[in-house]
């Protein structure tokens, strides 16, 4: 299950028309949807399942600069001024709080590819820099790890998965636009090759303009439209613990395990070296797309054949607008948690920080993440279908950056000078 956030009141009326349908209820699409609310346009969310339902609410809420690839590294800096006024925007808490990222090192290889890291980022004047073993023993006292330094960013920070998605929502309801959960989107309707409206499982609704913010639906939404979208799943466990007096306010991420504390006290902690790659038929279809990813990151990776690859298989590719989608099928995608890797993340970590032997673990979940074959995502207008835009396809990597990537897929919808450069986002980069 997912963690439980804080509680939203959507509308039960399904619009008959509107401006801007947003497909998808995550953070992408409520930063989208309150970005174009405060410039006054119309806008409905639709959302099979509940808002921040999947991977929104199930991230682990870093937001950080630190080890982003060059190409994302502006959209995360446009971030954190976004981030720093968002409690002023949307009139509430969303626990952002500026208490910095530190990753580890374990060898002096990890160490040279901070640094190099660090000296390919001086453009964006960013205040990451490599850290000694003696200065990660003060940054965060008490850890028995034999490290060869690490880089630490004080201006990285984190927010709350189960408070700042519904707080984005609330303030974008407040604003005028409209949210309605547990409808979900068959299929998009057209006018001379434009979108014109959209076809729900409750009706259609008439608009000018789609976002499409559907996370690991998009690559089927968009197929069953004759676009190709690359994505395959990863399933990352997680845990929370009850409050604790652990190390530090920094998040840090070890070789094999990561902790960042929390609003509430606890820690949400993971295995950073293990992540579970269920086999589905995408895999055959587009999986040599990812072998340089496969290449370097195949360590990580804990493979698997079983039920996820004979669900995809009976799902249908293909539907019209008069029948039932594969989306009203499955509302909300919730992979079972991994016990063996939570297991590994709490011996890891307790391994490298002794007080957290006292830590209380009061809920696990795990969250699927759709990846892209350069783990960025696609943040751009389809030419061949006029008023459909994506914003999709963030790897894992989307709360940090949520707030620019909405307001860089509002931009592009609305004509408005952006606030990054798009053309790392293109689709037809594949």
């Amino acid at each position: 299950m997912a963690p439980v956030i804080s509680p939203v009141v959507t509308s039960v009326d399904l619009p008959t028309t509107t401006t801007v349908v947003v497909i998808g209820g995550g953070i992408v699409g409520l930063m989208t949807a309150l970005t174009l609310a405060e410039r006054g346009i119309p806008v409905t969310v639709l959302e099979k399942g509940t808002i921040a339902g999947e991977q929104s609410s199930r991230n682990q809420g870093w937001i950080r600069k630190t080890s982003r690839s060059a190409a994302d590294l502006p959209l995360a800096v446009a971030s954190d001024p976004l981030w720093q006024g968002m409690a002023a925007r949307v009139g509430t808490d969303v626990g952002y709080r500026q208490t910095g990222v530190m990753f580890l090192a374990a060898t002096e290889n990890e160490l040279a590819a901070h640094d190099a890291w660090i000296k390919s980022t001086e453009a964006f004047a960013i205040d990451a820099r490599t850290v000694s073993p003696d200065q990660i023993d003060a940054l965060a006292p008490g850890g028995k790890g034999h490290w060869a330094g690490g880089i630490y960013c004080p201006s990285d920070g984190r927010a709350e998965p189960t408070l700042a998605p519904s707080a984005i929502a609330t303030a974008a309801i407040r604003k005028g636009a409209v949210i309605v959960e547990n409808c979900a989107v068959r299929t998009l309707s057209l006018a001379g090759g434009k979108v014109c409206g959209v076809v729900t499982e409750r009706g259609e609704i008439r608009c000018d303009e789609v976002v499409l913010a559907a996370g690991m639906g998009a690559r089927r939404f968009l197929g069953n439209l004759g676009i190709g979208f690359p994505t395959l799943p990863l399933v990352l466990s997680a845990i929370r613990t009850a409050p604790i007096n652990g190390p530090t306010d920094i998040a840090v991420g070890g070789p094999d395990f990561s902790f960042r504390k929390r609003l509430d006290g606890g820690y949400t902690i993971t295995q950073r070296s293990a992540v579970e790659a269920p086999i589905t038929l995408d895999h055959l279809l587009i999986g040599r797309r990812y072998l340089p990813a496969l290449r370097s990151q195949r360590r990580f990776l804990r493979v698997s054949l079983g039920r996820d690859f004979f669900r995809d298989l009976m799902t249908p590719r293909h539907w019209k607008g008069s029948a039932k989608s594969p989306f009203e099928n499955t509302r909300t995608i919730d992979p079972p948690v991994n016990d063996a890797i939570n297991a590994e993340a709490m011996a890891n970590v307790r391994a490298a920080w002794p007080v957290f032997e006292q830590a209380v673990i009061a809920e696990t979940w795990a969250g699927m993440m759709d990846i892209t074959p350069d783990s960025l995502p696609v943040i751009d207008t389809v030419s061949n279908i006029p008023g459909l835009t994506l914003a999709t396809g963030f790897s894992g990597h989307g709360f940090g950056t949520a707030p620019a990537a909405g307001q860089l897929a509002a931009d592009l919808l609305t004509g408005d000078q952006p606030i990054v450069d798009p053309s790392p986002y293109r689709l037809n980069r594949f």
